[in-house]
């Protein structure tokens, strides 16, 4: 069941593409962390199943790098990261911070479907600037910043995420502080 952050009838503005960059550096940061976490719990299960000594050997060989369980299971992570937080309270950490959140034109949460073409939609661009960077070298930066920015950057309050998965960010407003009876 969605939740409901407002009335229907309230129009939140848009966020502007400056706090939308700094809820993404914010939510990069916690990325890495979740990954670091991901990573050395995905090591201590592949290396129990696998056997500590041929586990070992296997990663001093480099058979390990370039692992795809291993990069599944990091991008099945963060998808499950930022879907669980947008889904719930239509913001993740660095978002609540910068006062941002996810929403349908309704004032309802998204959902899974629509967390997944968000993040589906952003990864796809990433993998390719990736790609590009492994094939190009720095000239890439020149020719996947667009591609970048375009992911995010909003034009008329959406961005390219934003159209996809039919949802937007606005801005939260300030919570309405109790002023002391007077007497």
């Amino acid at each position: 069941m969605p939740r409901r952050f407002h009335n229907a009838e309230e129009l939140l503005p848009p966020a502007t593409a400056l706090k939308r960059a700094l809820a993404i550096i914010y939510d990069g940061l916690i990325s890495i962390a979740v990954l670091l976490v991901a990573t050395w719990a995905y090591t201590v299960v592949a290396g129990y199943i696998t056997g500590w000594d041929q586990y070992e050997q296997m990663a001093e060989a480099g058979e390990l790098s370039g692992d795809p369980g291993l990069t599944f299971t990091l991008f099945l992570i963060l998808y499950l990261f930022f879907a669980y937080f947008w889904t719930r309270i239509g913001q993740t950490l660095g978002m609540q911070v910068w006062r941002i959140r996810i929403e349908n034109l309704d004032g309802s949460s998204v959902s899974w479907t629509q967390a997944l073409f968000r993040y589906g939609t952003a990864a796809v661009v990433v993998f390719l600037t990736i790609l590009a960077a492994y094939a190009l070298g720095s000239l890439t930066l020149i020719l996947t910043m667009p591609a970048i920015i375009a992911l995010f950057y909003p034009i008329n309050g959406l961005s390219l995420t934003d159209r996809l998965s039919n949802s937007v960010v606005v801005d939260v407003p300030k919570p309405e502080k109790n002023k002391p009876a007077s007497s």
